[in-house]
C-alpha cells in the first residue's frame, strides 16, 4: 500500500506510543487490522493504551507517526 493509502486512516494504541518511545497500533487495513510500530507526530506527547489515533505519516513497510483522533 503507498503512502497515501494510510495517511489519515484511524487506528489504536496498543503498545503506549511517546517520545522515546516506540509503539504499537493497530490499524484497520486491506479489509482487516494490522500492528504498525508508532511514534508520536511531532510536537505531540504520550499516547496511552487505547487511545483513538490517526496516521500523519507512513514509512514502509510497518512504520508509522499518530497523533491523537480526539482531543480529550
Amino acid at each position: 500500500m503507498g503512502e497515501d493509502g494510510m495517511i489519515g486512516l484511524d487506528g489504536r494504541v496498543t503498545g503506549t506510543v511517546g517520545p522515546g518511545l516506540v509503539g504499537e497500533v493497530i490499524v484497520r487495513i486491506r479489509g482487516g487490522a494490522e500492528a504498525f510500530l508508532a511514534h508520536p507526530a511531532h510536537g505531540t506527547g504520550r499516547l496511552p493504551v487505547g487511545t483513538v489515533v490517526t496516521v500523519v505519516e507512513y514509512l514502509p513497510p510497518r512504520t508509522v507517526y499518530v497523533m491523537a483522533a480526539y482531543d480529550n
